[in-house]
């Protein structure tokens, strides 16, 4: 330890306050204004706590627990549920304002700066003790006491400053680099799709456009009994799961389903074989489209459509993979289809989507072969800006660490 600094448990420098348990509000005593009610929620939008999502409460309802009531440079931490141990710092009040059961008001002393003990709470340290006292719990909580009993290295106030000064600083720039590169991660996601939907409205000579029915016939799966559905085997089953919304094949890992039961050779699939799915049970599924990555392993349930072409069409199924990821077919195809809850289309009812294509099979391949590099560009600019975000978050907690280490 550094020389003049000391170490301190957090109930020595600051004031810890709860919601009393009995005095718990329901939601059926929200109001439409009065004084702001935080929950976690709140905590979700960087540094600062955040007011716009909070709910109202009476004002009786408000006085009855002034120990809560917040003030500026408040620190408050969640203690239950799924956001535990998230954090945030009150900056200005837009109103009288206090908090609910699953969050703890923590109030710095004369020998704490506010902005100190916000970082030294957001620290890979502190997050690690938090960890800890979760790890086996059927129900996730975090107690006052083991709140109160954080060790905090503690420098002299004007080094307290210092340093908040330098991570402020330091954190700006993260923010700024952070949304730059978030932004351009999204800028080359937008650049494939941006593309593939002006190949099929730019379209050429020798294009022509008719409805599915006229192209291809698409063939419901078999039944598959859950009973013989297993972890591991030679078949995976396919599902909806395995679909990503933008199309293609998607592994589930642990979740991957296998059948063990008697195989119907009819329903088992070839390389190349497109399919899209006809029953959504995630948002933006329905029609996505794959293909299928190796022969003799994938089987075709029920809730997926096999899609062949007819005799004598000019289709390759890397080309109406394509067609099927585009905007207007995916829209046709949710539009139509019926459900609330679960959305369901029918081998019909994509037959009456009119799509446009080349009648050449040599510009569907070349369109297709264009496709592929561009998003091959893509994917790699993607993961680049990802591993950038994922060095700007080691870069934070190393700042983190070293700021309570004594080293900056």
């Amino acid at each position: 330890m550094k020389k003049g600094w000391q170490r301190k448990q957090l109930g020595e420098l600051a004031e810890l306050k709860g919601r009393i348990g009995w005095r718990g509000l329901t939601a059926k005593e929200y109001t439409k204004s009065g004084p702001l009610f935080l929950s976690v929620h709140s905590l979700n939008h960087g540094d600062y706590v955040d007011f716009r999502d909070a709910f109202h409460i009476s004002e009786e309802r408000y006085i009855e627990s002034p120990e809560i009531m917040l003030q500026r440079d408040d620190v408050l931490i969640c203690k239950d549920g799924a956001g535990i141990g998230k954090l945030g710092i009150v900056g200005d009040l837009p109103d009288q304002t206090t908090i609910n059961s699953s969050l703890l008001l923590i109030r710095s002393g004369k020998d704490i700066h506010p902005k100190f003990l916000y970082r030294c709470l957001s620290s890979p340290y502190f997050q690690e003790i938090v960890n800890s006292r979760l790890n086996g719990a059927t129900t996730p909580h975090l107690y006052q006491r083991d709140i109160t009993e954080f060790p905090v290295v503690l420098p002299p106030l004007p080094e307290q400053q210092r340093i908040v000064g330098l991570l402020d600083e330091a954190f700006a720039g993260i923010v700024t680099a952070k949304a730059n590169a978030e932004k351009n991660l999204q800028n080359a996601r937008a650049l494939f799709e941006s593309h593939l939907q002006s190949v099929f409205s730019q379209r050429g000579k020798g294009w022509v456009e008719k409805p599915f029915a006229e192209l291809c016939d698409i063939k419901h799966g078999f039944p598959f009994k859950s009973e013989h559905f297993t972890t591991e085997g030679d078949y995976v089953l396919l599902t909806p799961g395995n679909f990503y919304e933008s199309g293609g094949y998607r592994d589930r890992g642990e979740k991957q389903k296998y059948y063990t039961g008697q195989i119907p050779r009819d329903y088992v699939l070839n390389e190349g074989d497109l399919l899209v799915v006809m029953t959504e049970q995630a948002a933006g599924l329905l029609g996505s489209p794959i293909l299928i990555p190796e022969s003799n392993k994938f089987l075709h349930n029920q809730r997926l459509g096999l899609v062949t072409k007819k005799a004598g069409v000019p289709w390759t199924n890397e080309f109406f993979f394509h067609v099927f990821n585009t905007q207007a077919v995916r829209k046709e195809i949710h539009d139509s289809a019926s459900g609330v809850k679960v959305r369901h289309t029918s081998p019909t009812k994509i037959g009456e989507v009119a799509v446009s294509f080349p009648t050449s099979l040599l510009e569907q391949r070349a369109i297709v072969s264009t496709l592929i590099d561009l998003r091959e560009e893509t994917q790699r600019l993607g993961s680049l800006y990802e591993r950038k975000l994922a060095a700007l978050a080691a870069l934070k907690k190393s700042l983190l660490h070293q700021a309570f280490a004594g080293e900056l």
